[in-house]
This record gives C-alpha cells, structure tokens and sequence, in this order.
C-alpha cells in the first residue's frame, strides 16, 4: 500500500475548517491536538482558528533551527499530546515535522505560503551550527493549504515553488543518468510522480494571481513530495540543481531562496546536457512567473556561480548528477557559465 496522506485539502478558509480534519478519530482519538504556528503570522492564525479549535494549545516555533524544533518536541511530550498541526511555510512546517517524530506522534501540515515541495515531504530542512541539514521525518498524516493566505504572502515565495517543482526535470535525468553509468536501482513509480508534478506547472500559461493556477502548484509540491516517499530518498526531486543550490547556500549565504536557485540550477545543468529543448522550455516557464535565470539574476558573479558549481558534488556525497558525470575543471565550468549566460541572457 502506497503512502499517502489522510486528506488533501486546497482551498480558500481551510485553516477556519481545520477543527473538522481534527474531529477525524483517525488523527486524534481524544482531541488532545497542539498547534505550531511561526512567530510572524502566529496572532493571526490564532484568532482564525480558534472558534474551531477552542482552547487548543498553541506554540509558537521561533525559526526553522534544529534548537527551535527540539524545544517543540520536549513540550509536545510533556504536554502528552496525541498530534500536532504546523501551520506556516516552509521553516515552519519542517521545524514541526521534526518535532513531531521527536515526540512520536502523528503532524498535519497546513501550509500558508507554496515555496517549496517539502508540504509533504518525508525531510525536514533545518538550520544549525554548522549551517543546513536534511534529516529524515515520517511524512505528515494530512495536508491543508488555505489559498487566503498563500495569496497574501509575498510573490517570491509562491513563484519560488514554481523553480522548485520544475527542477524535478533535471533531477528525474540524473537519476535516470545514474541508473545508466551505475547501475543505481531506480523507481519508475517515484519518477512518473515528480515528472508529473513538474509538468503539470511548466506548461501552464496563468499566473500566481490565479486559484486555479495557485491549486496546481500546490497539487504539483504535494505530489512531488510524495514521490519521495515512495522512492526512500530526495532522489526524484533533488540533483545537479539542488547540488548547486547548496553549494550557493554554503559559499554565499542569503544569495536567493531555494526555488530560485533550484530553477536556475536545474536550467544550468540542462545547458550543460546540451537539451536545448528542455532547457528553453524551463527558462521560458521561470521569465513567464519572474523568476531568475542567470546567476547575475541573483547578484551572483560567473566567478562564483563557478566555484558554487566546483563545491556543488560535495554537498550530496554518493549522489550521482550530470556534475559528477562531466567532471569538468574550473576553467572549463567558468567557460560553461559563460556560455550558459550568453545563450540564456536576454
């Protein structure tokens, strides 16, 4: 049996409704629920879901650190709560997905803004010491995604989930690329999943000021999500693309978020495959929602877009992408970049 969530909710007001998804016996037998919330949207959402939650607990989660999520784990088991529901974006719900694993108790996710595929994911993404960690969480019970909310949030943040979900292209080549070289088992179920999901957005000609546009993306970064869970690894949704975005992350910190850096990650390794088909559909997908596609786009140089590629293999050891496969020196990166920007530029 395939894993999948109780329900899958995107709407306008699902946070009103939320007390309803928690009457469900399934996700707590005696309605002792504790809600996680960040400390920017917390007041708000307090007051939105109190006439149906009553007198639920609410936490407020000071970031997306590992310290802030240890710190809810300790009071969701001392508080003997049966599930926890992590309402917010992305630091948010990763914060609460590990604190709920901690606590060993099941969590709802009920996302405000669409940034990234990790609704649903089976990681959590975490600040620490030594910078930003993935680590293993079961993926949540139920997922809510309340489109009052995700429109008011910033624009960057809902077009960065368009960079995200497309970048499952270059990643699903370089699994089948690994498959090919290296013999690495591969799930064709947890490929036609992400694919799925990155084709369903990378096609579309409206916009993020549309529902019908916002409920496919959100569709898109739950589905991909899920083809993680289904293949054990971020493998489908995370290659070359994500390698470089870490990389960017490690050597340049605050560069741009994630999705961003995911689309011109994954618009750089297809340059590098020499797809200009894919490669064309991709930059077009990322100008048609403003998003950026040259490294300059992100205030970075083509020197440091070059050492974040030279860094980019080291930050996923064992995972094989079209950067592990060229092999190529500095030189030859910066010479590719350079390419890349003329070809791409406007």
């Amino acid at each position: 049996m395939l894993p999948a969530p109780l329900t899958m909710e995107v709407r306008r007001g699902a946070i009103a409704q939320l007390g309803s998804l928690l009457a469900d016996s399934r996700v707590a037998t005696s309605g002792r629920v504790a809600v996680a919330v960040g400390v920017g949207q917390g007041d708000r959402i307090a007051s939105v879901i109190a006439p149906s939650l009553g007198e639920a607990r609410v936490f407020r989660v000071a970031d997306g650190s590992v310290d802030a999520a240890i710190s809810l784990g300790a009071d969701l088991r001392r508080g003997a709560y049966e599930a926890v529901v992590g309402i917010g974006g992305g630091k948010t719900i990763d914060a609460t997905k590990y604190a709920a694993s901690l606590a060993g108790i099941p969590m709802v996710a009920v996302a405000t803004n669409l940034s990234h595929d990790g609704i649903c994911s089976p990681v959590a993404s975490l600040t620490h010491d030594g910078g930003k960690g993935s680590f293993g969480v079961p993926m949540p019970l139920a997922i809510m995604v309340d489109l009052d909310f995700v429109h008011d949030a910033p624009a960057s943040l809902v077009r960065s989930g368009v960079g995200d979900v497309v970048s499952n292209l270059s990643a699903i080549d370089d699994w089948q690329l690994a498959a090919a070289e290296r013999g690495e088992p591969i799930d064709g179920l947890a490929c036609s999943m992400a694919r799925t999901a990155a084709e369903a957005v990378i096609g579309r000609s409206d916009s993020i000021e549309s529902d019908a546009f916002l409920t496919v993306l959100a569709e898109s970064l739950i589905l991909s999500g899920m083809s993680m869970v289904i293949a054990g690894s971020s493998r489908p949704s995370s290659g070359g693309d994500h390698e470089i975005l870490h990389a960017v992350d490690q050597l340049f910190p605050g560069t741009s978020n994630h999705g961003e850096l995911a689309g011109i990650g994954a618009a750089f390794c297809f340059f590098l495959r020499e797809d200009s088909r894919r490669l064309t559909q991709v930059v077009d997908c990322l100008r048609g929602h403003e998003l950026p596609v040259t490294p300059s786009d992100v205030g970075l140089t083509a020197e440091q877009f070059t050492k974040a590629v030279m860094l980019a293999p080291s930050t996923r050891p064992g995972r094989y992408t079209i950067l592990e496969h060229l092999r190529l020196s500095e030189p030859e990166i910066h010479d590719r970049v350079e390419d890349y920007v003329r070809a791409v530029g406007r």
